[in-house]
């Protein structure tokens, strides 16, 4: 028990094991050492090594060992420090204790030719094959990973706007493409250890045996045939003690930089993969075998070997690895269909929204056939409620033989909205900028945000990533399109049906708020127009109750349903304000300077359709155009484009810019929530419009 509790004890003192570690290190270079002591590191040596080793071998994605490029950097300092502690028993007592005099004598035969031959052939094989290959690969990875950030970023907000993920889980994803980077950049730089540890072994052994036969020989130790011998097999000896746990590690080094992430450990993949061809290990073991009719081959080798192979794949073959394939459904009855007018007034009833697709992109919705677009489908739903508080109506997906085999459209109250192709056998890469190369495949443009982009055969995904690109399934692509759509008419999708849900949801934790507005203040319809006037500028309406508290505020002065939306968005301040802030927590807008804001605030007049500006047509166009390059100006400095203005000035600007800056957010002072760390990037002013006014 006691030692249980010593080892426990140290384990959760982890890191000042650690640090205690280095500085014996360290002291090791100083200090003398007994020949027992460094009997006793040498063997922990070996054994430190054969665990990396097979660390490398078993783990299933190289983050699960992301400590190894620190410990790379320690067990190179211990094998080097071992090694000078060596050479100073070696020079400095002809002796370097049992494990280097073994290895001199009974691993080399006692033959210092043979024990140098060899140590030079096992430092080539490690410096000019392994360390050589590791550093490239570990360089063109560090590269390529971090070439491919950006991309990988993309593609999880993709599937965080289609709804696939969470906030949560897209953290978690963000954080382990860090961890990426980070492993394989340090693995870049960790690999130079290796390539120097193997230079530094070249050295140490020409050292030693110079230095040993020098000391040797002025020491009157044998004639020079004799001292040459005995140095020479201990610094041998030395050296293969040194290297040989050196060579797993730098194997281990090749194995993590090579390897990709899978679900199995290295061996089960290997024999995995191996198997699913069997014909070739039955065509290689008829190949060796044929090759014992050569004259001079050893005919029982070559025989055994290719029976073995031939065996292996038979043996293959009589397995089943796929499963059955189902059953065939049997037809179901159908009912007799109606005739008269019940036939007809199912034709009246017009979806919400409807995706039609070609007869190409059946495979998209077959689950049989892995399509999981209704899943995602499923999925936007759940991630609209939880980022609008909007209830999305059921999609109803069908095919068209009018649309082009691998055409889809969008609909929206029986009108089409959007439309675009998807290769469902095939993935779109996008490129991270517009100077990217091109890539082997079929040029498109990605139908959500009018990318340029190649669909590309599945074989070429990582060759896409390397180069940067963000690759995406065909049934993400539609996916994303259709969670932009609904984001988009939100508001028109918002129906009195809808409204009474939620209202009915809310009066389940709350019938007070809901009774004192609904229907004594205010009407469904009233209310409805007030939540899809919040919806038609992104305002999430989940926290019903404030907005209809503020409705019962606000009703008995006016039922004028854009004032009392602007009420609601003031009442929604801290939820605007988060929404439109910096991932640094800075909330940057562009202002009217004062002259201007006064001048347009003069001009705000109340029309039959609400508040509205009253300005000539020319003098519009010098604001639009002046409002739309400060918008440019903050887009390009990779700032989200919000206007703030005066209250009353707010709306009727919105109405102005309309569909010319649809991407521009407009908001009032009072609606920034207190606190709020705010920076003005831009500012318009009146000279600047009259200017533009002038010039036109």
């Amino acid at each position: 028990m006691a030692w249980a509790n010593w080892l426990t004890r140290a384990l959760r003192n982890s890191d000042l094991m650690i640090a205690l570690a280095i500085l014996v290190v360290v002291t090791m270079l100083i200090v003398p050492m007994p020949k027992w002591m460094l009997d006793t590191f040498i063997v922990f040596n070996f054994a430190a090594s054969i665990v990396i080793a097979l660390m490398a071998v078993n783990i299933t994605n190289p983050l699960q060992f992301s400590v190894f490029p620190a410990l790379l950097l320690v067990t190179t300092l211990f094998r080097l420090a071992l090694s000078i502690v060596a050479t100073k028993l070696i020079l400095g007592t002809g002796s370097a204790g049992k494990v280097i005099e073994t290895f001199g004598q009974f691993v080399v035969g006692g033959d210092f030719v043979v024990g140098v031959v060899a140590f030079l052939i096992l430092v080539v094989v490690q410096f000019v094959v392994i360390t050589n290959g590791a550093g490239r690969v570990a360089e063109v990875a560090a590269r390529f990973t971090l070439d491919a950030m950006p991309g990988k970023q993309m593609a999880i907000d993709a599937d965080l706007n289609a709804g696939l993920i969470d906030q949560e889980e897209a953290k978690r994803r963000r954080r382990a493409i860090e961890m990426e980077a980070d492993f394989y950049g340090a693995m870049d730089g960790a690999s130079k250890f290796v390539k120097g540890d193997a230079i530094a072994a070249i050295l140490i052994i020409l050292i030693n045996i110079i230095g040993g036969f020098a000391v040797g020989f002025l020491r009157g130790q044998g004639d020079a045939m004799t001292v040459l011998q005995t140095y020479t097999l201990l610094t041998v000896g030395e050296g293969l003690v040194a290297q040989i746990p050196a060579l797993l590690i730098s194997t281990a080094t090749g194995l993590l930089v090579t390897r990709a992430s899978t679900e199995q450990a290295m061996g089960q993949d290997v024999v995995g993969q191996v198997l699913q061809y069997p014909r070739v290990l039955m065509a290689a073991g008829g190949a060796i075998a044929f090759l014992a009719l050569v004259p001079g081959f050893p005919k029982p080798q070559f025989v055994m070997v290719g029976a073995a192979l031939f065996g292996l794949g038979y043996l293959a073959t009589r397995v089943n690895l796929l499963p059955p394939p189902p059953e065939p459904e049997k037809p179901q009855e159908q009912p007799p269909a109606p005739t008269g007018p019940e036939a007809v007034l199912p034709m009246l009833k017009v979806d919400a929204i409807e995706l039609e697709i070609g007869y190409g992109l059946m495979p998209l919705v077959d689950p049989n056939q892995k399509g999981d677009l209704l899943e995602r489908i499923a999925a936007i739903r759940r991630q609209l409620a939880t980022d609008l508080g909007f209830v999305m109506p059921s999609v109803r997906v069908r095919d068209n033989v009018r649309l082009r085999p691998m055409q889809y459209q969008i609909k929206i109250r029986g009108e089409t909205v959007a439309q675009a192709e998807a290769q469902p056998r095939m993935l779109l890469a996008m490129p991270p900028s517009s100077d990217s190369p091109p890539i082997e495949g079929v040029a498109t443009t990605e139908p959500v945000f009018g990318m340029r982009a190649y669909w590309i055969e599945p074989h070429l995904r990582e060759t896409a990533q390397r180069l940067g690109y963000t690759v995406v399934e065909a049934t993400a692509v539609v996916a994303t399109h259709l969670t932009e759509i609904v984001r988009r008419h939100a508001a028109e999708l918002l129906g009195r049906a809808e409204v009474q849900q939620l209202l009915d949801n809310l009066k389940e934790h709350n019938a007070v708020v809901v009774q004192e507005v609904v229907p004594d203040l205010l009407t469904l319809g009233e209310v409805q127009k007030v939540l899809q006037h919040l919806l038609r500028e992104g305002v999430p309406i989940r926290d019903l109750e404030t907005i209809l508290e503020t409705l019962g505020d606000h009703a008995g002065r006016t039922r004028d349903v854009e004032a009392l939306g602007e009420y609601a968005r003031a009442a929604l301040a801290r939820t605007i304000t988060h929404r439109l802030q910096s991932p640094d927590g800075k909330l940057r807008l562009m202002v009217f300077e004062p002259a201007l804001e006064a001048y347009l605030r003069e001009r705000v007049e109340q029309t039959p359709h609400g508040v509205a500006l009253s300005l000539e047509m020319d003098s519009s166009r010098a604001l639009l155009q002046a409002i739309g390059q400060h918008a440019q100006q903050m887009t390009a400095r990779g700032h989200l484009p919000v206007l703030a203005c005066a209250g009353n000035l707010r709306l009727p600007v919105r109405k102005l810019l309309g569909a010319e800056l649809p991407q521009l957010h407009v908001i009032a002072y009072h609606e920034i929530a207190p606190n709020t760390n705010i920076e003005i990037v831009e500012q318009i002013s009146r000279a600047e419009v009259m200017g533009a006014l002038a010039a036109a």
